[in-house]
């Protein structure tokens, strides 16, 4: 996609969402989100939790290096009509970090461990609203119970070939030779880096709490962060291969899709956002004028258009989560 036709579809999705967020949605009663500690695994998994238990479930997978914080103001936006999970990944947020020695850290057992906490917190039906490494979770979720799905919400959570930035050309260097590259690993958990997730693209650099990365430059700095990092992000070549199986998941099944995209993500870029159209005909996709951690800019807006969405698509009396 050119620069103008992305200019023009931003315009028109800023526009679309602004509208949508003409009826902002402030939360009606009190919401109270719970925060919870429990071993799955062999692992601590802590998660946070909000809404009735008996309304339909949305679980929330966030991305790096952040965690189930990074959903705090979505959470009360969405919990007076929804019941929302939150988990923190293992090695992430307030989850344990067990050495690599100890955990295997791949997206495969990320996904697995977080499969067996919605099992044990009876959770067998709910939407998934995926974000950054909560996509590759979430799709191999999706893959092993593709009858739990009500709703996919991807929210830069990239699926295809097309969404990566510039970047990852440096990565795939330290996919074929780590040992070669240990500069790739060293810029991805720099401070400078962390910072930039949030600030770069940005319109509104305002908006962005500053404590935000400065917390996950002390959570990067911990004692065995950097093997885990490293694992993870070496791991993360086995999800770009995997990309041509999820998409056929997605021709083959259809499911209802909402795409909230922050337009001005260097890491995952827009025509990752325009590339479900091609497996997904029905597909609702706003471009925002947002970076990569697009709720610290669009958070009314993207509430708004998941209440829209869900009210649009879940029947009425569907299934529920819990």
């Amino acid at each position: 996609m050119n620069s103008g036709k992305v200019g023009a579809a931003m315009l028109g999705a800023v526009a679309l969402a602004g509208s949508a967020a003409t009826a902002s949605p402030v939360p009606s009663t009190t919401v109270t989100t719970t925060y919870h500690h429990t071993e799955v695994d062999g692992v601590g998994i802590f998660y946070r939790e909000a809404g009735p238990k008996d309304a339909p479930t949305i679980v929330l997978l966030h991305g790096f290096p952040s965690s189930s914080r990074g959903f705090d103001t979505l959470i009360p936006l969405l919990a007076t009509r929804y019941h929302l999970i939150a988990p923190d990944f293992p090695g992430f947020g307030r989850s344990d970090a067990p050495p690599p020695s100890a955990y295997a850290y791949t997206f495969d057992h990320l996904a697995q461990t977080t499969d067996h906490l919605l099992e044990a917190l009876k959770v067998d039906r709910y939407s998934l609203y995926i974000f950054d490494y909560g996509a590759p979770i979430g799709m191999r979720l999706i893959l092993a119970h593709p009858e739990r799905l009500q709703m996919l919400i991807t929210q830069n959570g990239n699926v295809y070939r097309a969404g990566l930035g510039a970047k990852w050309s440096r990565i795939a260097q330290y996919w074929a030779d780590p040992a070669a590259h240990p500069e790739v690993i060293e810029a991805f958990l720099s401070p400078e880096a962390t910072e930039q997730r949030h600030t770069a693209g940005t319109s509104h650099p305002e908006r962005y709490d500053p404590d935000t990365w400065t917390d996950e430059i002390a959570h990067l700095s911990r004692l065995g962060q950097h093997e885990i990092q490293a694992a993870l992000l070496y791991d993360y070549r086995t999800n770009v291969a995997a990309y041509p199986i999820w998409q056929a998941w997605l021709r083959q099944h259809r499911p209802p899709t909402l795409v909230v995209w922050g337009a001005n993500d260097p890491s995952f870029i827009p025509a990752g956002a325009t590339a479900f159209r091609a497996d997904l005909p029905n597909v609702e996709i706003h471009l925002l004028d947002a970076g990569h951690f697009a709720l610290d800019e669009k958070n009314d807006v993207i509430a708004a258009l998941i209440l829209a969405f869900m009210n649009k698509h879940l029947p009425s009396g569907a299934p529920t989560g819990g």
